[in-house]
């Protein structure tokens, strides 16, 4: 329950961002990995954005739909699809990050730059176990 409320607590401001942005936690995950890191699979991105393949299929039709992400099969594989972040979709990213990052660095503020650091790690260890345990099973 800790980790529930306290995801619930810091989701709060982020989610009135996303609000005003008229996008969903999801899709800001998706905007997000394509303006970090490019161009990419549909299973390279659910992992990035921690989402579920067949989440991240309707998500990405919606994103589509709306001009936000662009779709592309692979030449060398037509089953696998590539997806972009669209000029529309880095507008989103370039008019909230500077929001997205003040949040962050409240969080950052409110626990200290040691606790901070810790509690990312921690929970970068946590997902990590799950993970390998999920994958074990």
């Amino acid at each position: 329950m800790s980790l529930t409320r306290a995801r619930e607590a810091v989701m709060a401001p982020i989610r009135k961002m996303l609000q005003k942005a008229g996008i969903t936690e999801q899709q800001w995950r998706v905007l997000r990995v394509l303006s970090e890191s490019g161009k990419m699979d549909t299973g390279m991105l659910a992992n990035r954005a921690a989402l579920m393949s067949p989440s991240l299929s309707r998500i990405i039709h919606s994103m589509e739909n709306a001009g936000l992400v662009s779709r592309e099969a692979d030449p060398n594989d037509r089953r696998r699809q590539h997806i972009a972040i669209t000029g529309a979709g880095q507008a989103i990213i370039n008019d909230h990050m500077t929001e997205a990052s003040d949040i962050a660095a409240y969080y950052r503020d409110i626990l200290g730059e040691k606790d901070h650091d810790t509690l990312v790690t921690l929970l970068q260890k946590l997902t990590l176990r799950l993970n390998k345990d999920e994958q074990d099973a």
